[in-house]
């Protein structure tokens, strides 16, 4: 009988927790919903806000990558809708909570599917193809703004800019904010429209709409010593050289040993230390230097000499800030003074240190070498003003893509919806399986719509109705029609209301929300090592007291 008996095979460590078939993929779409019914009520003009709490923090915010990012998400599965999230932030600055929708609907209409025993690649397959299609009909709904005057460029890009802060916590300041925002992106080099040379610095008190565009750039006052009063706070077209140096005196290590014979010895030795910080003080003052910028601290020696000589100082300047200021007023950081000429040197038009709250700032304006702007942003809680950072983000990223793509189509649904009426319509000219995995992809677009009526407050199942009347209409007439949160109706033209976003967006949106549902629906075992476990036991994430959001069903 023992011929009959089959051998043990173990491959994995004892322990090891494997999970496959159907019933996995099953689960890692549960596990996707769960996550997105978080961040759902967050969509929209009427969306509602999350504060989540990390220790003594707490986070106010309705962004969709924010949110995801501080759920610290544990399931791997789940994981994927954080990761695609943040590459829509990364990538265009808005839709991180259409794409996080639009991926777990996917997934939603895929579930019958597989529970019916539909292979997950049929779906992926016809998942694909509708996305195939969208895409190239998005192209050609798309309104190129390319050919447009000066004056009605901007105006698009108020209007886009508007858009994207519908939903945020500054929509009630909508038409101030879209102007500082345009104003700073049109500050950049129109080639490059390098993010990094907008800067946004918070700071506290006042009312939000007195924030203000500064021209150039601007930071805080640093730490300073004892003469920094006495130093010129304003100049026209200053001679700016940047260092990475420290100019102070440095105490000696508790464990140093300096072994001499007699007590001038030891004076020679300071002697020589006070003889090299004067040098390099003398050279930069012959150099015709009027701002002194370091990176590394600037002491009460060097600011005492700087303010007898009417040279205005400033140390311990951030890293980001000091780049800025090289790449606006054209100078070159310096890592000695040796060699030191003005030709290292930068300019700019203005430079002054001003008053704002009861913080002191320096600014410098009209710089020359290159185009920056900085927006100084104002507001009452902590909380709101770094939300309100975040929202600005946003709508910068917006507009720069505006400015590169030059496409826009209409928002509040309005796309969604006609794409949508398109791919049921494809999916009548075929047959098999395909045609109700169209169908499918093409009822999954409808959430947008739907969720933006939900939470606006509105009937969905009677505006989701009169929108897909308007659009089987067909033609211009009703394409452009989608969610009026303000309106009796509840329906509008979107493009003539000027709800406007870049195309960019809505494709971007589109591609990660249907790479991510497909890349779940490909994954049908889950292998657990016992390891992870441990390592989780020793290293909890999330709040103290409170167990990680498993994110399961």
């Amino acid at each position: 009988m023992s011929q009959f008996l089959q051998p043990t095979i173990l491959l994995l460590r004892e322990g090891t927790d494997t999970s496959q078939g159907r019933a996995q993929i099953v689960s890692n779409i549960n596990a996707v919903q769960a996550v997105a019914d978080v961040v759902k009520s967050t969509l929209g003009p009427r969306g509602m806000d999350k504060m989540i709490q990390t220790g003594p923090k707490v986070t106010i915010s309705n962004d969709g990558a924010t949110i995801l990012n501080l759920l610290e998400v544990v399931h791997p599965a789940a994981r994927v809708l954080v990761d695609i999230a943040k590459s829509q932030d990364d990538e265009v600055g808005d839709g991180t909570t259409s794409t996080t929708l639009l991926a777990a609907e996917l997934l939603k209409e895929a579930k019958p599917f597989i529970e019916e025993g539909i292979h997950p690649q049929i779906v992926i397959q016809g998942y694909r193809k509708a996305l195939e299609l969208a895409l190239e009909k998005l192209e050609g709904f798309s309104i190129n703004i390319s050919r447009d005057a000066p004056e009605e460029k901007r105006d698009t890009l108020l209007k886009c800019a508007q858009t994207a802060l519908n939903s945020k916590l500054l929509a009630n300041t909508k038409q101030f904010f879209s102007e500082l925002v345009v104003s700073a992106v049109e500050k950049l080099d129109p080639n490059i429209l390098d993010r990094d040379l907008i800067g946004i610095k918070n700071v506290t008190g006042g009312s939000v709409t007195d924030s203000f565009l500064v021209d150039g750039v601007a930071f805080k006052k640093t730490f300073s010593y004892a003469g920094f009063e006495q130093q010129p706070k304003r100049f026209e077209n200053p001679k700016i050289c940047l260092l990475n140096l420290e100019l102070e005196l440095k105490s000696e290590k508790e464990n140093a040993e300096i072994r001499i014979e007699k007590p001038e010895e030891y004076q020679q030795i300071v002697d020589a230390e006070w003889a090299l910080i004067y040098e390099k003080l003398d050279i930069i003052v012959k150099a015709g230097a009027q701002i002194v910028l370091s990176k590394l601290p600037i002491g009460d020696l060097a600011t005492q000499y700087f303010a007898d000589r009417n040279i205005f100082c400033a140390g311990r300047v951030p890293q980001e800030d000091l780049l800025r200021v090289q790449k606006a007023t054209g100078g070159q950081i310096q890592t000695t003074v040796n060699g030191l000429n003005p030709e290292t040197f930068g300019t700019c038009g203005l430079f002054e240190e001003v008053q704002v709250g009861a913080e002191r700032y320096n600014l410098f304006k009209n710089c020359p070498q290159s185009r920056t702007a900085t927006i100084v942003l104002r507001g009452g809680a902590e909380q709101f003003i770094q939300e309100a950072e975040r929202s600005l983000n946003d709508a910068i990223m917006i507009v720069r893509r505006c400015f590169k793509a030059n496409k826009i189509v209409a928002g509040g649904g309005a796309i969604e919806l006609e794409l949508s009426r398109y791919l049921r319509h494809y999916a009548r000219s075929v047959t098999g399986k395909t045609q109700y995995i169209v169908n499918s992809f093409a009822k999954a677009l409808e959430v947008i719509p739907r969720t933006i009526a939900e939470n606006a407050g509105l009937n969905s199942i009677e505006i989701m109705n009169k929108l897909r009347q308007r659009h089987a209409q067909g033609g211009e007439e009703g394409r452009w029609y989608g969610v009026d949160i303000n309106g009796a109706s509840g329906v509008c033209d979107t493009h003539s209301s000027f709800v406007w976003e870049p195309s960019l967006v809505k494709r971007n949106a589109l591609c990660s929300a249907t790479e991510a549902a497909c890349a779940i629906l490909s994954i049908d075992e889950t292998v657990k090592n016992p390891k992870s476990d441990q390592d989780t036991k020793m290293k909890p994430r999330g709040q103290p007291g409170r167990p990680p959001m498993g994110m399961r069903r």
